[in-house]
């Protein structure tokens, strides 16, 4: 059998919530039942929403469970460093990768154009996708020249990169709860997977951490099953 490797992966914006503690919890237990390891990684990408003290309140309040903890910011590991805003220049690789393949673009579009192409939807009774079906038609690398977009990104002119969603394909995902998981990727939008900011998304830095962590089993809430398949295809990619 594969080696466990769990992890609990909050953002400090604020105190650890019950809901996150249980998660821990399933983390922790499913580990120690396994002769596994639990990693507590920090997931700081959005630093608009960092709170002062969250982090070190997490790691306290973990120690207050009993939750003792293997790797993570504070015991080190040989995946250091544990907390993602480290890791930047780690993420920005796999961004060029995805890149350099073909599996995510640049998009140039201003706040401005994003919100017009919007209000033009909703005008036909329709909900704005960042998809396939548009993305040709917005301001990024696949409409234009490799030369006009090289230009652009010399200039500095603000980008994001986003995903490359497949046009037409039933994407299987196995979950070992839900079973064989079938999602069509018509009904999904091209991610960000880069801020201008120069920060990763959730999507990018999740997918790359429990990869290079060797993450065995990804125990989490509900609440993250749509982002399932982005994940299985980020890993695909």
């Amino acid at each position: 059998m594969q080696q466990v490797r769990v992890r609990f992966a909050p953002s400090p914006t604020g105190p650890l919530h019950i809901g996150g503690v249980r998660t821990a919890l399933y983390n922790y237990l499913f580990a120690r039942k396994n002769k596994g390891t639990f990693i507590l990684r920090i997931e700081d990408t959005d630093q608009g929403r960092f709170v002062e003290g969250a982090e070190a309140y997490i790691v306290e309040s973990l120690k207050w469970c009993g939750i003792n903890i293997d790797e993570g910011i504070i015991e080190g590991g040989p995946h250091s460093p544990y907390r993602q805003s480290e890791r930047k220049d780690i993420y920005r690789q796999y961004a060029d990768l995805l890149i350099n393949t073909g599996a995510a673009y640049y998009a140039f579009d201003t706040p401005e154009q994003l919100g017009q192409a919007r209000t033009d939807a909703e005008k036909q009774g329709k909900t704005f996708l960042y998809n396939a079906s548009v993305r040709d038609k917005m301001q990024t690398s696949l409409s234009m020249t490799e030369e006009d977009c090289r230009d652009l990104i010399e200039r500095g002119v603000p980008y994001v990169i986003r995903y490359r969603m497949p046009l037409d394909e039933n994407i299987h995902c196995d979950d070992l709860i839900r079973g064989n998981i079938v999602v069509h990727s018509g009904t999904l939008d091209d991610k960000v997977l880069f801020k201008s900011d120069g920060m990763p998304t959730y999507h990018l830095a999740n997918v790359v951490d429990d990869h290079l962590m060797e993450i065995s089993h990804v125990i989490r809430g509900e609440e993250w099953l749509p982002s399932l398949p982005l994940h299985f295809l980020l890993y695909r990619s």
